[in-house]
């Protein structure tokens, strides 16, 4: 008796503390898996459900991204000088310098000491040591800083934990590129899911059981997930 009610206590227990603890790991492929889905939506325009279409964008696309230098003042901002017009006025100034036959610079940052010291509209508008250069990165290298290879990135498609139950599985993978809003608007939504059974199949059955009756009651996704396929969610978790 004293060992069923012992038992009665600490079964729910140690399947509560098994759930938070894997679920850290499963919600942190998720999110790696997100970070992926919303870049190659940036780039296309849409969400994929391929992941061989993911993987090799992970492995060969080029991250572009924005790098800055210096910023505008008070003073520059009251007279009416915005960030869009500035960058209109340095490009317009490179166009020129670059399409002087007489000039020849070794890189970019002797185009730029030259436009500073010379261009006169840079100069009327102290646009001087402002700088926007759009550059490549590594893919990999700039979304995840160096914790995936195009070796090992495949590992954010599997679900942490599913091979106890006998069989590694993957985050099951859902869009809908052509959804539209109530006012027609098309909003490309994808889902990314991993159902409990898939990380909790090898922990106690009847606490599984009751977990996945309880969520179901509650009208709740039984797992965990991003995105929603049905509306636009802004790409969160279910644990957000």
């Amino acid at each position: 008796m004293a060992y069923f009610c012992a038992t009665s206590v600490t079964t729910p227990i140690n399947f509560e503390n098994a759930r938070n603890e894997r679920e850290v790991k499963v919600i942190k492929h998720l999110v790696d898996l997100r970070t992926a889905e919303v870049e190659y939506h940036h780039q296309n325009g849409r969400f994929t459900a391929s992941y061989d279409t993911l993987l090799m964008f992970l492995k060969t696309a080029p991250k572009k991204e924005l790098m800055k230098e210096g910023s505008l003042t008070d003073k520059q901002l009251e007279a009416g000088l915005t960030e869009t017009k500035a960058v209109k006025i340095m490009e317009a100034a490179k166009k020129k310098a670059l399409s002087n036959k007489k000039l020849s610079f070794e890189d970019n940052d002797a185009l730029y000491a030259y436009i500073w010291a010379n261009d006169p509209e840079v100069k009327k508008n102290e646009l001087q040591g402002f700088r926007r250069d759009t550059i490549e990165l590594n893919m990999l290298q700039s979304l995840y800083k160096g914790e995936y290879t195009p070796e090992n990135i495949e590992e954010i498609t599997f679900i942490p934990y599913s091979e106890l139950s006998g069989e590694r599985k993957r985050f099951e993978l859902e869009v809908n590129n052509d959804y539209k809003t109530s006012q027609g608007i098309r909003v490309p939504i994808f889902e990314a899911r991993a159902p409990f059974e898939s990380y909790l199949g090898d922990l106690n059955q009847q606490e599984l059981v009751n977990l996945v009756d309880r969520e179901t009651k509650l009208e709740h996704y039984t797992g965990l997930k991003v995105g929603d396929i049905y509306a636009p969610n802004n790409n969160a978790g279910n644990w957000e």
